[in-house]
């Protein structure tokens, strides 16, 4: 069993990671975090459908597995099992990480190729959870603020996106959509801000409803997807087979190594956060949830999953950490797998309102890591760790092409900014040695100055 954490630092929380909100207010905070992760659930499996050109039933079933795996693999990360699990506020889903080698399976071998190699794969993730503690060596404060703020910095450009229409839109970017999303985030800062005890804290599901109404008049709703959408569907297991191939699990290992480095990075990060300090044991508990999820995921048909960073932001913005509603928001995606109807019309979220609260959220999260960083001795050492991190893990994110020659396993492993900063910090972390003696010569030189700042006040 995985020991409670004591809470550390200052931040003020309406609800700890153990404590247990009423029934109504847990539903209410899990839909919060249900909306914030939505569209990273569905949008993985469309994007996989839609390159492998599977029909309209194989896409609806495979979205309602997903959303199902998503719910189960939650539950089992925040609630806990034994050994398995972190037992905090995360939130778990498909990652656009495992898009490509899916693809590649999948145009060979089909669904049941990549629902083997998700299933097989799963469990080199499980081997590294094994493995934390010496890997956690390697996360101080240095490591772990660099890689918080790194993870709020990459995904501001999707909210950007969102808020702007969507990417690829015909609309991007046009007055309409920018005046929602800025309508959206000003509701969602007045209510965080002023408002009091549940209104604060569902201050992102609150402006969200309130964006969605307001789409409905203006025609950026389509409930068609909603109509066509049939009330129950219940997922079965290895419904279209499953394929058990050595070269195509080959193809999905790379994937399970950056993910267990990012998941390593959103536990610390959800453990900022949550005024709570992630031990090797915990962190390695989630690392192993995360494997255990992706096999359920395989079990019913979907992909891999992972823990969702995104929804760090939400912690940080409602001060909402309970593990409890966690637990809940798990219960209603397992619910909504079963209902196909209801998670059409949570679908149809235009991205304007998503971008709204995605500009907040994502900042947050940015700025909780420019938090930890701050308590760190900016030496010259340690701020070329964090402009090389930084400099790279953006310049992959705003520059994809950069590394697009790269050979494809290369590419893989560097192609999410997360992944390449946290790699890049890790490294330097170990290979730049601390300079004691100019440290010892800094810190004189500080004292000094002080004693003569102190003598100066004393004079006059």
């Amino acid at each position: 069993m995985i020991k409670e954490q004591s809470p550390i630092g200052d931040i003020k929380l309406a609800y700890g990671v153990d404590d247990n909100p009423s029934l109504s207010k847990k539903f209410i905070f899990g839909i919060q975090h249900i909306f914030a992760a939505f569209g990273g659930i569905i949008v993985v499996p469309l994007v996989i459908a839609s390159a492998l050109g599977f029909d309209a039933k194989t896409t609806t079933t495979l979205i309602s597995a997903t959303i199902l795996a998503s719910g189960l693999a939650t539950i089992v990360q925040a609630r806990g099992i034994g050994k398995v699990g972190s037992r905090v506020a995360c939130i778990m889903g498909t990652d656009f990480t495992f898009v490509s080698p899916s693809i590649s399976v999948g145009s060979v071998l089909g669904l049941p190729g990549i629902i083997g190699a998700t299933i097989l794969g799963a469990f080199l993730e499980i081997i590294l959870s094994f493995f934390i503690k010496p890997l956690m060596k390697l996360f101080p404060p240095l490591v772990t603020g660099t890689v918080v703020c790194l993870i709020g910095l990459t995904l501001l450009p999707v909210a950007i996106d969102w808020a702007a229409g969507g990417s690829g839109s015909a609309d991007y970017g046009n007055l309409k959509n920018v005046g929602i999303s800025g309508i959206v985030l000003v509701i969602t800062l007045i209510l965080n801000r002023y408002g009091k005890g549940i209104v604060s804290s569902a201050s992102i599901l609150i402006g969200m409803i309130i964006g969605y109404i307001i789409c409905i008049p203006l025609g950026m709703v389509d409930f068609n997807a909603v109509k066509e959408a049939s009330w129950i569907s219940i997922p079965k297991i290895f419904e279209y087979g499953v394929k058990f191939d050595f070269k195509a699990v080959i193809a999905f290992l790379p994937a399970y190594f950056v993910t267990t480095i990012e998941t390593v990075g959103c536990l610390k990060a959800v453990g900022e956060s949550s005024n709570i300090d992630m031990k090797e044991e915990q962190v390695g508990a989630g690392v192993l949830a995360d494997g255990v999820g992706s096999i359920i995921g395989g079990i019913v048909g979907s992909f891999p999953n992972t823990s969702f960073s995104q929804n760090v932001g939400v912690i940080s913005l409602t001060k909402v950490a309970s593990k409890h509603v966690a637990v809940m928001a798990g219960i209603i995606l397992v619910a909504l797998g079963f209902l196909p109807k209801i998670a059409a019309l949570i679908t149809q979220i235009p991205q304007p309102v998503l971008g709204g609260v995605g500009i907040v959220m994502f900042g947050t999260v940015a700025a909780a890591g420019i938090k930890t960083l701050s308590k760190v001795k900016l030496t010259e050492r340690n701020l070329l760790i964090i402009a090389t991190s930084f400099g790279l893990g953006l310049g992959v994110t705003f520059r994809p092409d950069f590394i697009g020659q790269l050979p494809e396993g290369i590419k893989m492993v560097f192609s999410s900014g997360i992944s390449i900063g946290t790699i890049v910090a890790l490294v330097l972390n170990i290979v730049l040695k601390e300079d004691k003696i100019n440290d010892e010569i800094e810190e004189e030189n500080n004292i000094v100055t002080s004693n003569h700042c102190i003598g100066w006040i004393v004079t006059c």
